[in-house]
């Protein structure tokens, strides 16, 4: 059973920073953009219009004297460490969440104040008292419920938080690919996510849909797959010259992260709760638990680890960091972990990589190529193959490709298309006009000799490339067929005949 869990939440973070730290006025239209999308924007923002997702020139459009910020989580944590030194003030066992966000368990406040209410108004109370912070607090049972509880500042009463989560959006999940893909499938809401199977999800979508879903469903990330960390997982580095700089910071971050990620992969784990204990050169120990609601990347841990260094080192304490180190305080068997062909870091992958090196010096430069995914509409033609020690950055994989199908990409590619006819309920042949427009409805294929019913379908995605040059140009439309025997297929219908691209495994 989850445990009942109180996450206090500061709306508008970032705004919020930039003003404590920076003394922007968060009174004033400001967003924060992140990647030149509208992260958060302020509530005066909100009431010109100004949205989350919006791009910067569309919301400098509706709003011409919006002021525009960057994105800083190194600020959003400088100004979040008094809040969560508050709350540790008047609760024990703070996690910080996000720059923004924390939690801890109720019941220890919950008993020492009169009951779950009372100790969230008091914890409110003290964060505006000592930090002039507007914050809000949510209860239910396990940190991801609570999360959304705070956001409407409600408490979920003891054993309703599955129906409680049933009626929020899909989009709570936070994951947007697996978000976009299951809304294509007709899943709008966490309820509907919950019904699916679990098994099915995890072999579908993978270990951290996996996760996901047993969150949407109320229960908390931490028993799936519980297990004691051995004692030598912990990092530590003590540095020759204190850390007293941000960009040194982020350096020690990155090393400390990759360490961690190595060790847990030795032992088929991923960390899911993550403490970063320092002292520094005057002898004071510093402790930060940071939870996460799936599994901490390399990247992720970084990432927090330099978020919690810029709040210490930035703090106007004058610390200076001379020991670091990290505690993987909660881990779980990462089912979908496995070593790399020659182990993810070290020794046996130096050795292959030499090995491939020396068979291109012995037989030439394209004896040994690897593979790199490029943009593309068609599947075939996504995939390249470059010699190896040559550069393999993809090629504009992420820009616009209209007639590109949706992800999840299908799992077998034919090297030759197959022939096939597919065929109307009246027994007609099937096609498209320049209007994309069918001539009827899929009902049947014959495929390979046999004939099968069409049970479902979806297209056509136009596709109409290099049509400046006859002989290279290609007018097609492809479609996602399911027929009754369960099989998937990706068509394409080209010059009136249909072919069958890839399999759907």
């Amino acid at each position: 059973m989850s445990m009942r869990t109180i996450v206090v939440w500061c709306p508008d973070w970032p705004i919020v920073a930039a003003e404590i730290v920076d003394g922007y006025p968060s009174q004033e239209p400001v967003a924060v953009l992140h990647a030149n999308k509208v992260l958060v924007a302020s509530p005066a923002a909100r009431e010109e219009g100004v949205r989350r997702g919006l791009r910067k020139r569309e919301a400098q459009g509706r709003c011409p004297h919006l002021i525009v910020l960057d994105y800083d989580p190194g600020r959003d944590m400088l100004a979040f460490e008094p809040v969560l030194a508050a709350v540790e003030a008047v609760a024990a066992g703070v996690e910080a969440l996000r720059p923004g966000a924390c939690a801890l368990a109720v019941r220890g406040p919950a008993r020492y104040y009169g009951g779950e209410a009372v100790a969230a108004e008091r914890i409110v109370e003290h964060i505006a008292q000592q930090c002039g912070v507007e914050a809000q607090a949510g209860i239910a049972d396990g940190t991801f419920a609570a999360g959304l509880a705070a956001r409407a500042g409600i408490i979920v009463p003891d054993g309703e938080t599955a129906e409680f989560l049933a009626l929020q959006s899909i989009a709570a999940i936070g994951r947007p690919n697996l978000v976009d893909l299951l809304r294509r499938l007709g899943i709008h809401t966490l309820g509907e996510f919950a019904a699916l199977p679990g098994a099915d999800v995890l072999d579908r979508f993978g270990f951290d849909a996996a996760l996901a879903h047993r969150l949407a469903g109320g229960r908390d990330e931490r028993p799936l797959a519980p297990r004691q960390a051995p004692p030598d997982l912990m990092v530590s580095e003590t540095f020759d010259e204190p850390v007293e700089r941000v960009d040194a910071a982020a350096f020690a971050a990155r090393n400390l992260a990759e360490r961690l990620h190595d060790r847990l992969g030795r032992h088929g784990l991923a960390c899911t709760r993550l403490a970063i204990e320092a002292v520094t050169e005057t002898g004071e120990e510093l402790v930060r638990t940071w939870r996460h609601d799936g599994l901490l990347s390399i990247n992720a841990v970084a990432d927090r680890l330099r978020w919690q260094l810029e709040g210490w080192v930035r703090s106007g304490q004058d610390r200076a960091v001379k020991t670091l180190t990290l505690v993987p305080e909660g881990v779980i068997q990462h089912l979908g972990l496995q070593p790399g062909l020659w182990g993810e870091a070290g020794e046996e992958r130096d050795r292959a990589h030499r090995a491939m090196s020396r068979v291109q010096g012995l037989l030439g430069p394209d004896s040994v190529l690897t593979a790199v995914l490029d943009g593309g509409r068609a599947d075939q033609s996504r995939v390249r193959l470059v010699p190896w020690g040559d550069e393999r950055e993809a090629r504009a994989t992420e820009a616009p490709w209209p007639g590109r199908i949706p992800s999840p990409s299908p799992a077998t590619v034919y090297p030759e298309p197959i022939p096939a006819v597919v065929r109307d309920a009246s027994g007609g042949p099937v096609g498209v006009s320049g209007r994309l427009e069918l001539t009827g409805d899929p009902h049947d294929i014959e495929l390979a000799g046999e004939t099968s019913e069409i049970t479902g379908w979806a297209g056509p995605w136009p596709i109409d490339e290099r049509w400046w040059d006859e002989e290279e140009a290609v007018r097609a439309a492809r479609f996602q067929l399911l027929l009754a025997d369960g099989r998937a297929f990706l068509a394409v219908l080209r010059n009136g005949a249909w072919h069958m691209e890839a399999l759907y495994d």
